[in-house]
This record gives structure tokens, sequence and C-alpha cells, in this order.
């Protein structure tokens, strides 16, 4: 089985092209494959697939194997490989995802592509359609608490669960310890991904994420949308935010309204092929 390596800020996915590919337990190959050390090494799996709806279908698999919704930082890359693999024609690229058709824009720069800007669509606050227990509404500053911690916390969905707290400094939080323990809380049904969030200024921020199923990872754009969106619901940001990852940069743009969509831009890049020469797990 041929794949295909590629990275998004150092968020690191194996891809394999399922129009020539056939995957018959993803789940194990992305056990498999995602092992840095007995594996190809990645935070998952991504399969590129026929759509009826859209150019093509993504769907992600987080390194423990279960299933994601949403992957920012996937989409970008599968829409680079739609448009360079599968001869997709260019600059817009429609790509079906569990979260729904996700539109992306290739950015190109003197002939070059040198990224993609991905509507994301409106973020959702219902808390249920999070999905997180608790009263109807949004779940805006509330104060959670996790074995003898106390945090104040903004939770939404960007297509998957995410739970953003803003800190004072991001490079000495303990990211590891709380953002399992708050992955794992019973609040959230689906389990969450965990933003650990340091403002630096009204249109930047420094943002370290725990993503569900992989761990601490260079980069999380559907993260990244939620601080955004989270910042300006708390009045920390404004609607256009640089985050810094530790992968490198992405650029929010976020107009504040409950069904504006929040854009997405950032790189995508294709790091080598080859071939798996056992699929099993």
């Amino acid at each position: 089985m041929r794949f295909t390596k590629m990275e998004g800020l150092g968020n690191d996915y194996v891809y394999v092209d399922c129009f020539e590919e056939t995957v018959d337990d993803a789940s194990a190959l992305a056990r498999r494959v995602s092992d840095r050390r007995f594996g190809v090494g990645s935070d998952g799996l991504i399969l590129i697939c026929r759509s009826d709806i859209a150019d093509v279908r993504m769907e992600m698999y987080n390194a423990d194997g279960s299933r994601g919704e949403m992957c920012g930082n996937g989409v970008r890359c599968v829409a680079r490989y739609a448009h360079e693999h599968l001869a997709v024609v260019a600059p817009t690229i429609h790509v079906e995802t569990d979260a729904g058709i996700k539109t992306c824009d290739l950015v190109v720069e003197d002939g070059e592509l040198v990224g993609v800007r991905v509507d994301m669509g409106p973020p959702v606050l219902e808390r249920a359609e999070i999905p997180m227990e608790g009263p109807e509404g949004d779940a805006v500053g509330e104060q959670l608490f996790v074995q003898d911690h106390s945090l104040i916390v903004t939770c939404l969905s960007m297509g998957n669960p995410h739970c953003v707290t803003f800190v004072a400094d991001v490079a000495a939080h303990a990211v590891e310890r709380w953002g399992r323990a708050i992955e794992e809380l019973p609040i959230f049904p689906n389990r969450t991904n965990v933003e650990f969030v340091q403002v630096v200024a009204r249109d930047e921020v420094i943002q370290r994420t725990w993503e569900r199923g992989s761990g601490e990872t260079f980069a999380c754009g559907t993260g990244a949308c939620a601080v955004a969106v989270a910042g300006q619901l708390n009045g920390l940001l404004d609607n256009a935010v640089t985050v810094h990852l530790t992968g490198g940069d992405l650029r929010i743009d976020w107009a504040g309204g409950a069904n504006d969509p929040v854009y997405m831009t950032g790189p995508a890049v294709e790091v080598f092929t080859g071939e798996i020469a056992n699929v099993r797990d």
C-alpha cells in the first residue's frame, strides 16, 4: 500500500489515496502507521476518498485509532493533494468531511502554492451540540474543576469539540497533565481537544494543544479556530488573529457573528511518499 506523508505546521498525518488503494481496517492501520518507532510516525491517518457531493472526501483517524470528525491542518493537505495528484481544478477545492463540506482556496504567490485558506464554517456554541453535558446554552468563561485544579474555560465545536483556557505562561503550563485529564472528563461524551493559550496582543496568541487520541501536537487547525472564537467571546481578541503554534503560525479570521464562518489560512506540505509492506495491525 502506497502512502504520502504530509504536514501542516508539524501536525503530520499519513495520507492514503483511496482512489488507488483499499483500506479494510482504518483504525488498525492508524495505530500502526502512527507509531513513531515501529511505524511511519504521525499524529494519525487520513484517507482521501471519492465523494458524491464534493471533489474528494476526507476520513480522519487519530493515533489511537479513534475516528475524528475534522482536522484543520489535515483538510489543507487534502486540498493540496487533490490539486497536485488528482487533477482537481483550482483555485477552489471542496472537501467532504464528517463535519460537512469545507471550501478550500489555494493561495498562490509567483506561481507557487504557499498555503490554503479554508472556510471552516461557523462555530457551534450550544453545549449539547459540542457535545458537552450541562444546562442549555453556551459554555463561555465557565469554571471547570479538574482534580484539585480550577480553570476558566470556553467550550465550542469547530466540527470537533474543543475546550479553551487562557493562561499566563503557556510555555510553563503542564499541558500533558491537564490536557489528558480534561480530555477524559465525563462531561465530554466524545472526549475533547484542549487548548492552552497565552494572549500576546489583541491580534496575537501563543497556543499549545492536547489533541484527543493523539496527545500534544505541533499544531491544531480546528483548535486555532476555536481559540480565535473563544478569545473574541471573552473580549480578549480582535477579528483577525495570528496564532503561534509549536510548528508555526496560522491566520484566523472571524467576523464575530453567530452565523459567520471562521477562516483559517496556513501551509500544507508534502514530505515524502512510501510503501507499507504489511497493512495488518
